[in-house]
């Protein structure tokens, strides 16, 4: 069990990876990306995700040069975007995405989304091509651990069939109300950690009075019920905030236990909070500043 910012899980292949992680998703790039990554460096992060779509690379590579963390100590996460699959497209987007941050190497690497047959009538192809080259950056030791994002049970299947290394991490949403469990129980099975991206789901998640009231007996906020959710749920949560007090309050999440009963109350909710996108669905995503939108998606629930 993570009992502290810097606990770690230990992923498939050895490596070790820090069991609370801060998101930059939607984090404006320039001095917000910057001061934000430096408030969570502050607070007690070492495990920092980012991604190439996200379009705040090189403020974080500045962040992370300038704030006098020893490399050793810290964890970085990047992921290829969808433009970017294939072999020789995935080489030159890491080398890009390594630019940018500052970086010598990775220590984690990730598939964005997966190709989905909706699309692709070669999907399968398609991440296995792309796979190929994250196994190459892995083998030269560029990056020290590789993984999966938005991948269900099929694409994993079908990756892992063509595979020489099985992914070490798959990134989901994951959250009150959005457990994924079919995907959480392969991934079990095959000892690939999950990683939760938008533990705290959205703002009409954070205003669920069933949270809320169950927060309060432990006086905590909903967020940090969630993130504690999570950790107890045996998953890696990716809080974001670009507030210097909520990034300090996210930490503070590792001095009280969610009852039994209250985390089956919290597993039993209703589809509330989420995306909405399901990666079967997903056709085109339109790039954005500082984000993504889909433009064709079907919500999972």
């Amino acid at each position: 069990m993570i009992e502290s910012i810097t606990d770690t899980y230990t992923l498939n292949n050895g490596t070790s990876i820090p069991g609370v992680g801060f998101g930059t998703w939607q984090t404006p790039d320039g001095d917000t990306a910057i001061s934000a990554v430096k408030a969570a460096l502050d607070a007690g992060y070492r495990h920092i995700d980012t991604a190439a779509v996200y379009g705040n690379e090189t403020s974080i590579g500045t962040a992370l040069a300038e704030s006098g963390v020893d490399r050793t100590e810290l964890f970085i996460t990047s992921k290829l975007w969808n433009t970017e699959r294939g072999y020789d497209k995935t080489m030159k987007a890491f080398e890009k995405t390594l630019a940018d941050l500052q970086l010598d190497y990775l220590d984690l690497y990730l598939i964005h989304w997966p190709a989905n047959a909706r699309r692709y009538s070669d999907w399968q192809a398609i991440n296995a091509d792309t796979w190929r080259a994250f196994e190459q950056l892995h083998q030269d030791g560029r990056i020290k651990a590789i993984g999966t994002s938005n991948f269900l049970p099929h694409h994993l299947d079908a990756l892992m069939d063509k595979a020489d290394v099985i992914p070490a991490i798959n990134q989901i949403e994951y959250h009150p109300g959005q457990t994924q469990a079919e995907t959480v129980d392969f991934c079990r099975q095959h000892n690939i950690l999950i990683e939760a991206w938008g533990p705290l789901g959205t703002g009409k998640m954070l205003g669920n009075e069933t949270l809320a009231e169950l927060a309060s007996h432990y006086n905590k906020s909903v967020a940090q019920l969630c993130i504690r959710w999570c950790l107890q749920n045996g998953t890696l949560p990716l809080p974001k905030s670009v507030t210097p007090e909520r990034i300090k309050a996210n930490t503070d999440v590792f001095d009280f236990t969610i009852s039994e009963a209250d985390m089956l109350a919290i597993n039993k909710l209703p589809y509330i909070g989420g995306s909405g996108l399901n990666p079967d669905w997903l056709l085109y995503i339109r790039i954005i500043p500082f984000g993504w939108l889909p433009e064709t998606a079907h919500a999972e629930r």
